[in-house]
């Protein structure tokens, strides 16, 4: 059976139970996030919605006693990386009998509320069984409904941003940290990198490397790591106009931004302990 291709769905910034000031953040960073949803698994979360992509913000209710309760063991920042699949039953046969240790599909729902009316988004995700992604959560997520959630009127965002480029993940050892993702894709869609490996997802890319090649490209923006030897530390967006995204850093009151002919970057501490670039 053949392996999946990687591409992209979303990425995942884990709020644990402070959802106002993270929203509040990402709208100041120039995001437009759609209404706060609720899973019918127990979380909540915001979207910011791009061409193919998006970026979650995700958080369980203040004094919640079920649902899930898992986010909170994870620290704030960039806590899922989530790639796409048309078929989940085929990729959880394909990943299994390559030996990924995948855990059955799961299949979940939220209400959507959008102009002109409303519907139950569906999804059925494939993930990685615990334990074995040290940083965070991985896995796939199949859509059944995607006009419910990738519609036009939220695509528009004041900072520009139409896409993820880039995923940031720090493993003191890259080719032991990437071995899943060969496993996942096989070793074709791996490159070397400065510090580090690289797995091509579709246009996007997630890149592997050392804290010390991570401070190397963005110095004191990075994230707390928190005693943690491994974690996902960052994203890099495209934007259509760098000057776009730094007014709109500038009209939200966001400290600490650095902007070179080529990029802007958001330190870590103001985007909930995930460094963030945007890029042209």
């Amino acid at each position: 059976m053949t392996l999946p291709v990687p591409t992209l769905d979303h990425v995942v910034i884990n709020a644990r139970d402070d959802m106002d000031r993270a929203a509040d953040i990402y709208r100041r960073l120039g995001f437009t996030l759609t209404e706060r949803g609720y899973h019918s698994l127990g979380s909540m979360n915001h979207l910011a919605m791009f061409g193919t992509d998006y970026l979650e913000l995700i958080a369980v209710p203040k004094g919640a006693t079920s649902g899930r309760l898992d986010l909170l063991n994870f620290s704030f920042g960039l806590n899922g990386l989530v790639f796409g699949t048309e078929d989940s039953a085929v990729t959880y046969a394909a990943l299994s009998k390559a030996g990924v240790p995948v855990e059955p599909p799961v299949e979940f729902t939220r209400p959507v509320k959008f102009a002109g009316g409303q519907g139950d988004a569906r999804f059925r995700t494939v993930r990685m069984k615990a334990g074995i992604v040290p940083y965070g959560r991985v896995y796939y997520c199949h859509h059944f409904t995607r006009e419910l959630v990738w519609r036009d009127e939220w695509r528009h965002h004041g900072n520009g941003v139409v896409a993820i480029a880039r995923a940031l993940i720090v493993d003191p050892d890259p080719v032991k940290g990437i071995k899943l993702y060969e496993d996942m894709f096989g070793t074709e869609a791996v490159r070397d990198i400065a510090g580090g490996k690289s797995l091509v997802v579709g246009n996007s890319r997630f890149d592997v490397i050392t804290a010390a090649a991570l401070e190397e490209q963005f110095g004191n923006a990075v994230p707390d790591p928190e005693g943690r030897p491994a974690y996902m530390a960052g994203l890099s967006f495209r934007t259509t106009s760098l000057g776009k995204a730094a007014r709109a850093l500038q009209d939200g009151q966001i400290a600490g931004v650095m902007r070179s002919k080529d990029r802007v970057v958001v330190p870590a501490r103001e985007a909930m302990n995930a460094v963030l670039e945007f890029i042209e």
